[in-house]
């Protein structure tokens, strides 16, 4: 099974809170999903008539499907309980938040999760910083070795 992670997100922004979601899918998208096809470029979640929807995600279409075959762009709906889908909305509002998708994986029965960030923008100075830990770490696991 397949768990994608979007790398990209720890380095663009500050994760504040993290929430679990289910994700209403079609069939073709499930085994794209599990084949590890899937991307996370300018993926983000909005909330429109108290429902979340993630927004161009691409899943690509599967290999085996016929004409029943999904769009890869297509929006998805997002499941998530009413207070905390309150709580993230609240918190939305704030200036410089934003809901994006940190993981994707399938639980212990089979379900196919996300994991979305609540997530704060950084600027220039904070992402050099970032660059910075990484390259220290990577010196003292190479010192350690």
């Amino acid at each position: 099974m397949a768990e994608l992670k979007n790398r990209q997100a720890s380095f663009e922004y500050f994760i504040d809170a993290r929430y679990e979601a289910g994700m209403v899918l079609l069939g073709t998208e499930v085994k794209s999903l599990r084949e590890g096809k899937a991307s996370f470029n300018d993926s983000y979640c909005l909330i429109h008539k108290n429902e979340v929807w993630l927004k161009s995600f691409h899943i690509a279409e599967y290999s085996h499907g016929t004409v029943n075959n999904h769009e890869p762009l297509r929006d998805r709906k997002l499941l998530l309980q009413k207070r905390e889908i309150k709580k993230i909305e609240a918190k939305l509002k704030e200036k410089g938040y934003t809901l994006i998708p940190l993981r994707i994986f399938f639980n212990e029965k089979g379900l196919a999760k996300i994991e979305l960030g609540l997530a704060k923008g950084k600027k220039a100075h904070d992402k050099r910083e970032s660059i910075r830990k990484k390259d220290v770490e990577r010196e003292m696991k190479r010192y350690l070795k």
